[in-house]
């Protein structure tokens, strides 16, 4: 089955504008995400109706954060994609009468309930600023370590 990556894509996406100066094109999104512009577009659609983005057509347009980095969680920007699926585990239907397919997908059901639960509970925890401010983490962590490279001739 294939894995839906676009809470993970969106993401990426809202950090990259939260770091740019000014709108972003699509198109410049899109390679971001590593997809094309139309298929951004629809994606950045239900953003927009969350009031978490602004598009702007024309030239100089692009897209633009609406919101507050710290207030929206990622909760919030799995809630504006739809829901996506979380878990592709599905369960055997072939003899509804059986009792131990019953069984199983009874218990398959509520493990699936629960995981979904705790990973929504925390998407709720994770913030936007949270995820700029590891970024920002990263960033010097590999600045850092250039900066030794550069000291030592390559060498760490």
């Amino acid at each position: 089955m294939k894995r839906d990556s676009r809470l993970s894509d969106v993401l990426h996406v809202l950090l990259h504008m939260a770091h740019h100066q000014g709108p972003a094109t699509s198109e410049v999104l899109a390679k971001a995400m590593r997809t094309n512009p139309v298929v951004l577009r629809r994606t950045m659609a239900g953003l927009r109706e969350a009031g978490l983005v602004h598009s702007t057509k024309g030239h100089g347009g692009g897209w633009t954060l609406t919101c507050d980095l710290s207030k929206v969680t990622m909760l919030d920007i799995y809630l504006a994609l739809g829901k996506p699926t979380l878990f592709a585990i599905g369960n055997r239907s072939d003899n509804p009468d059986c009792l131990v397919e019953k069984a199983v997908n009874s218990n398959l059901n509520n493990a699936c309930k629960q995981a979904e639960q705790i990973l929504l509970s925390r998407f709720a925890e994770v913030t936007l600023s949270m995820l700029s401010d590891d970024l920002e983490k990263q960033f010097q962590k590999r600045k850092n370590t250039n900066t030794r490279k550069e000291k030592h001739g390559g060498k760490k």
